[in-house]
């Protein structure tokens, strides 16, 4: 039994398109998203869209609860002037593009999901957040104290936890459980930019995860954000060009 899980897509649909293949031609029918379909990208109404489509299961990341609701952007401390000024624009760009029913999609995501898998005689429970249970904006690093997972991981009863929202992916062994990050499909800030995605092999005895990344071609999404109303920030960020940020 296999399982694959995305996140943090940010409106680039050539990147979603790539993921989306790859776990087709792996054979994965479960399939979910951890949310954050928008900002960043030219292609916010044609991801929600396709998600939609594909009826794949997604979460309300903060970017989409954001759009949804129309809350006003507040500027971060861990951003530079550069990125709050590139932050600013490009959510606005969303809030003026998103369809009025794609906000509305935005606006019914359920804000964390619990999955139960039986195998053989094994119940195995595996929550998805996109950040945490009680915030979908809590930053939650590789270098966290391993407390902070192995009590998201009793708190919620799981096996594994599964999040998003930082758009570095991760995976922690607690003594036969799991925490693990999928990184971003759209906008990763891992040094090698790929989109990353998470697949979890599920038999009687284990719980396998493995982090997949892919090249997309991330030129062709640059060169689109260029010509779009969207900061030329996101696209000097997706070629990883020095920048102020954190």
């Amino acid at each position: 039994m296999q399982i694959a899980i995305f996140s943090d897509v940010h409106g680039n649909l050539p990147a979603l398109e790539v993921v989306l293949n790859d776990i087709e031609e792996r054979g994965i029918h479960q399939k979910f998203c951890l949310g954050d379909l928008v900002d960043f990208a030219p292609w916010g109404n044609e991801v929600i869209e396709k998600i939609k489509n594909l009826n794949i299961p997604c979460l309300m990341g903060n970017h989409d609860e954001r759009i949804a609701f129309d809350i006003p952007v507040i500027p971060l401390t861990k951003h530079s002037e550069e990125e709050t000024a590139a932050r600013f624009l490009a959510i606005d760009h969303s809030k003026k593009y998103i369809t009025k029913e794609n906000k509305k999609y935005l606006s019914e995501l359920p804000f964390h999901l619990k999955l139960n898998y039986k195998i053989g005689k094994k119940h195995w429970n595996i929550q998805l957040v996109h950040s945490s249970l009680k915030s979908n904006d809590t930053y939650l690093y590789e270098s966290e104290n391993d407390n902070i997972f192995i009590d998201l991981l009793n708190d919620s009863q799981s096996d594994v936890v599964i999040m998003g929202h930082t758009h570095l992916s991760f995976k922690k062994y607690f003594d036969g459980k799991w925490a693990i990050n999928s990184g971003s499909v759209g906008r990763s800030r891992e040094e090698n930019r790929l989109a990353s995605y998470v697949i979890l092999t599920l038999d009687e005895d284990n719980i396998t995860p493995e982090i997949i990344q892919l090249e997309y071609p991330l030129e062709e999404v640059a060169q689109k954000i260029e010509e779009s109303e969207i900061p030329n920030y996101y696209a000097s960020f997706l070629r990883n060009e020095k920048l102020s940020v954190f």
